[in-house]
């Protein structure tokens, strides 16, 4: 069993208690033991000095007394007492094992006997207390354990969950869920409501727009506007006849020029004609 342990068995590092201020390491291997110390001071005289190391047997270790009182000094007496057993082949196989093979060994034990094995050492106390251990234990003694019990351990944890009845855990799990069911309709409101606002939106963003553009008349059958402005009508008088320019034939009446006509007078138009061959040099006399 001793050759299925790894190198070192035990180690440990530390600096020593006040006022020494110097660093020392201990192991202990399958065969021998180790002593390292590093020397710190303030003062010129141990600046030079250098690291310090000690190999012995384990049997050497178990005769030295001067290196046992450094080490009970340091690292205290239970340390020693420890290291002389592995020294004298009494190994601790518990210590050596894996946490997770541990904690299917303590499963098997009774709850009386968990708390006392959790008094023993810093690491059994750890490991009796740490939630795997209680999931476990839960899991072993129960036949099916639900998701909901599975997610309010998450919340409470399994140890909590282990020590509650099974009439409180209905309690418990029914008030879960009636605050998720709460939380989903509260969850359906708010977007039902914001469904609600959105078209009271778009609404209002048409009559803003209407009222950025006065002009445009809307079409009520159409409901959208026609693109004609009202303003541009206001300045125009439908009734009002356009004057007439000066110069054209339609401002002189008619009866004028019938009268012009039998009195001989030519017209305003064949005035300007005989103007404009009166001016032209080139044109032939008539023959007569």
């Amino acid at each position: 069993m001793a050759s299925l342990f790894t190198d070192p068995l035990f180690e440990i590092s530390g600096r020593g208690p006040s006022p020494n201020k110097n660093f020392y390491y201990f192991a202990v291997t399958k065969s021998d033991v180790l002593w390292r110390w590093w020397k710190i001071s303030l003062r010129t005289v141990d600046r030079n000095s250098k690291p310090g190391e000690l190999r012995e047997s384990h049997q050497d270790f178990l005769d030295d007394s001067w290196l046992q009182s450094e080490v009970s000094m340091v690292f205290g007496r239970r340390i020693l007492q420890y290291t002389k057993a592995l020294c004298q082949g009494h190994y601790d196989y518990l210590e050596h094992l894996s946490d997770s093979l541990l904690l299917r060994i303590i499963n098997y034990l009774e709850l009386e006997d968990v708390g006392q094995l959790g008094r023993t050492s810093r690491r059994f106390r750890q490991l009796c207390g740490s939630e795997e251990f209680w999931e476990q234990a839960l899991r072993r003694r129960c036949n099916t354990v639900s998701v909901e019990v599975s997610s309010l351990a998450l919340e409470m944890g399994w140890r909590s969950i282990f020590f509650t009845s099974k009439l409180q855990l209905q309690k418990m799990i029914s008030r879960r869920r009636l605050r998720t069911e709460e939380q989903l309709e509260g969850q359906d409101a708010d977007s039902d409501t914001k469904a609600e606002e959105s078209p009271g939106e778009s609404s209002e963003t048409d009559s803003s727009e209407e009222k950025s553009h006065p002009g445009i008349i809307s079409d009520p059958s159409t409901g959208t506007g026609v693109g004609v402005d009202a303003s541009s009508c206001c300045d125009v008088n439908p009734d009002c006849n356009p004057e007439p320019e000066v110069g054209s034939d339609s401002s002189v009446p008619e009866k004028l020029l019938e009268e012009l006509k039998h009195s001989g007078v030519a017209s305003p138009a064949e005035s300007s004609e005989l103007s404009n061959a009166r001016g032209d040099c080139s044109a032939e006399p008539e023959k007569t």
